[in-house]
């Protein structure tokens, strides 16, 4: 089999980042990359990867440099280095979670430049990753999303095309307001419940079996918080920072939201007043049960 054309540059390997690119690697593409943890670049480099020492030695060796990264300034930072030392015909897919209307403005700043830019939002868990099962939201133009649909195909099992670029991100935006919201309102419910003395298994039979159900508590909180684990797999601070993106957009927009605008106040709460922003999001129920005076519900 004749190997995949593309040199992966991948920057950020998270608990998304390494299994997708891994997943690259699996699917015979050559993967240089780099991340600030050392420890993660080398379990990728066990796996056939190649390290790079900086940004700018990631963009000389690669022909389309991917970022999974925490946040806007880190995403300005590459792109600033795309903008110095890139080459025309170079393509930058950027997978994390920003503002939309920042988004558009790097696409541009790129384009002026001769370098591609694609907004490929990822939906579903790290397990998916782990098993290349992930979603992605794009955000481009046609023949940029023919160019990188191979690249996507080797993580993820289902490419959504948002529309133009910009599009992938705002459309993760959206899904994320509806999933961290919900999550604030499955921990209220399950609290409620134990406070009535409803059994935690009672509740869950019953919600996961109604219309008042949602893929988030049926099959990522069992795996979870509802067995007393919340290390992060989508940390709270991250969801924080999510949901403020979709709040802030929709005040530029002029869309009201109370009750995604309540459900921040309520994840701020559980950062700041009760420390678990670096616990996983589905710690919002230890957030509601302690607020309640009660344990946690657990399965």
């Amino acid at each position: 089999m004749i190997p995949p054309r593309e040199r992966i540059g991948f920057i950020g390997l998270g608990n998304m980042g390494r299994p997708m690119a891994s997943s690259l690697l699996r699917n015979g593409f050559a993967v240089t990359a780099f991340d600030t943890a050392v420890v993660q670049v080398d379990l990728l480099v066990e796996r056939g990867g190649i390290r790079a020492g900086d940004i700018a030695s990631l963009i000389a060796a690669s022909d389309v440099v991917i970022t999974m990264l925490p946040n806007t300034p880190d995403v300005a930072g590459v792109v600033s280095g795309l903008a110095e030392s890139g080459r025309a015909g170079m393509l930058m897919i950027d997978m994390s979670t920003i503002d939309p209307a920042t988004s558009r403005a790097l696409g541009a700043l790129l384009s002026g430049k001769g370098i591609r830019f694609v907004d490929a939002a990822v939906g579903r868990s790290p397990a998916h990753a782990e098993r290349g099962e992930s979603l992605f939201m794009v955000g481009a133009e046609e023949d940029d999303l023919a160019r990188v649909r191979p690249i996507l195909n080797a993580m993820g099992n289902k490419i959504i095309h948002c529309g133009p670029q910009g599009s992938g991100i705002a459309m993760k935006i959206v899904n994320n307001f509806l999933a961290m919201a919900t999550c604030q309102i499955s921990a209220e419910a399950l609290t409620l419940g134990a406070k009535l003395g409803l059994p935690t298994a009672l509740m869950y039979e019953v919600i996961t079996n109604s219309l008042a159900s949602n893929d988030h508590l049926k099959t990522y909180w069992p795996t979870k918080a509802l067995k007393g684990d919340v290390a992060p797999g989508f940390a709270i601070d991250l969801a924080y920072k999510d949901l403020s993106i979709g709040v802030n957009a929709a005040a530029a927009a002029g869309v009201p939201v109370f009750t995604g605008a309540a459900a921040r106040e309520c994840l701020g709460q559980a950062r700041s007043a009760q420390g678990l922003g670096s616990k996983d999001i589905t710690a919002v129920l230890l957030a509601a049960a302690a607020n309640a005076g009660i344990k946690p519900p657990r399965l």
